[in-house]
């Protein structure tokens, strides 16, 4: 398997050099594992931290910026960070509003977001946790307990950041956040499997002509295996299956997104197909973001998250943002 890498070993702080070569409105701290914007602490600002194990970029280190994230901790490759990483995030940005974690439904990410609360709280820092429990495809996996957190992390950082931004407190920004998560359902597909630095090759074997319907971001099994599909077939079935668990009566952000080796071209293609779908189905689309945000190494695939919002939830989408990976309004 080809990677364009020096050594497994480096590759997450390769990648962070870089990052911070590339965004000099970030400010990054290789040794450590913790991207901050660099004006953090804002002045009476709620601080917002998510992070997670890297390989799922843009997500979460690109996320970073003003009208989203104010910190984020990658750890190793599909691996959690670990609590001293949340807790000097958490002292970097905090204000004295408090501070704001972001946590997908992940056993090594909740046990140790859990863990840097109480140490930050120790040390003085208000702290607020949102977990992010999305993914409809299964309940249960190898890698928790209940649904796991996927697209619909994106949605929870982008709104609850813009929450931040105005300058609502801990408590709101925590329920607004609370709102987007309860709001939210994701399912995903994979046409490959994944391929991580230290393994060197797929981690699972998804034979040629199959694909697996379900998957999750760091290849666990979905639903079901089946012959490869069209693209109106994979819409029909993960739409469906978003909807029948969501079911909205109003208005829905659709992420449409690719899983890290689909190319746009492709990704266009299934978003006519997943309109399609929600136009059948009687859905008000109000907002699409179609591309690769919340990925799975080289894994080819996509995934559709949708996220009812009311008239606030939505103004708090379409507010400012600007970071390496999604930038509107600024």
């Amino acid at each position: 398997m080809k990677m364009l890498i020096n050594v497994p070993e480096t590759v997450v702080a390769d990648a962070l050099r870089g990052m911070a070569a590339a965004h000099p409105s970030l400010s990054v701290d290789v040794d450590n594992r913790v991207v901050v914007r660099r004006d953090a602490p804002v002045a009476g600002k709620v601080g917002v931290v998510s992070g997670g194990g890297s390989g799922h970029e843009p997500l979460h280190g690109g996320f970073v910026g003003p009208g989203m994230l104010s910190a984020a901790c990658p750890g190793e490759v599909f691996t959690s960070p670990v609590p001293d990483q949340m807790v000097r995030a958490a002292a970097a940005v905090d204000s004295g509003a408090g501070v704001l974690f972001v946590v997908k439904n992940y056993t090594g990410d909740v046990l140790n977001f859990d863990m840097a609360a109480e140490l930050a709280e120790d040390e003085g820092v208000q702290v607020a946790k949102v977990l992010v429990n999305d993914d409809v495809a299964v309940t249960d996996s190898l890698f928790t307990a209940g649904r796991r957190g996927t697209g619909a992390t994106l949605f929870v950082e982008k709104i609850a950041g813009a929450a931040a931004e105005e300058g609502l407190p801990l408590e709101r920004v925590e329920a607004i956040g609370r709102q987007v998560n309860e709001s939210s359902r994701s399912f995903g597909v994979a046409l490959t499997a994944v391929s991580t630095p230290a393994k060197g090759s797929p981690t699972f074997d998804l034979p040629e002509g199959e694909l697996e319907l379900g998957i999750g971001i760091h290849g666990e099994p979905g639903r079901e295996r089946r012959a490869m599909m069209t693209s109106r077939e994979i819409a029909d079935f993960a739409v469906g299956a978003v909807l029948d668990d969501l079911q909205p009566r109003g208005p829905v952000i659709a992420l449409v997104n690719g899983m890290g080796a689909t190319p746009l071209l492709e990704l266009y293609g299934f978003n006519a197909e997943v309109q399609r779908v929600l136009g059948e189905r009687g859905v008000s689309v109000a907002r699409t973001l179609v591309g690769n945000y919340v990925t799975s190494l080289d894994m080819a695939g996509c995934s559709v998250s949708l996220c009812e919002v009311d008239e606030d939830l939505l103004r708090l989408w379409d507010a400012p943002v600007e970071t390496p990976a999604l930038r509107w309004g600024r």
